[in-house]
């Protein structure tokens, strides 16, 4: 699958956001865990991915399995006009 600069933006966007699970990348984008961390590396400044990776590793609120709450989960205020998070030229 090829992503787009839009879709790269928006991984990294849910990728710090601290209550979006990689589970949300992994459903509206295909990305794993581990594809999500090689993507970070790959357009972040080295001291920019050291931050995240440090910020992210042992969070529960990045693993689903890890979260000790189900509901009150965030939602970004873009999040209703967004489909999958990948706008198509109808939905705007």
């Amino acid at each position: 699958m090829e992503l787009t600069d839009r879709d790269i933006d928006r991984i990294i966007e849910m990728a710090w956001e601290d209550r979006t699970p990689f589970d949300a990348i992994t459903l509206q984008f295909g990305l794993k865990e581990e594809e999500v961390i090689k993507l970070m590396r790959r357009e972040m400044k080295p001291s920019s991915f050291r931050l995240w990776r440090a910020r992210v590793q042992g969070r529960k609120t990045k693993h689903s399995k890890k979260r000790d709450f189900e509901k009150g989960r965030f939602k970004c205020t873009r999040q209703r006009s967004i489909s999958n998070n990948k706008i198509t030229k109808r939905n705007r």
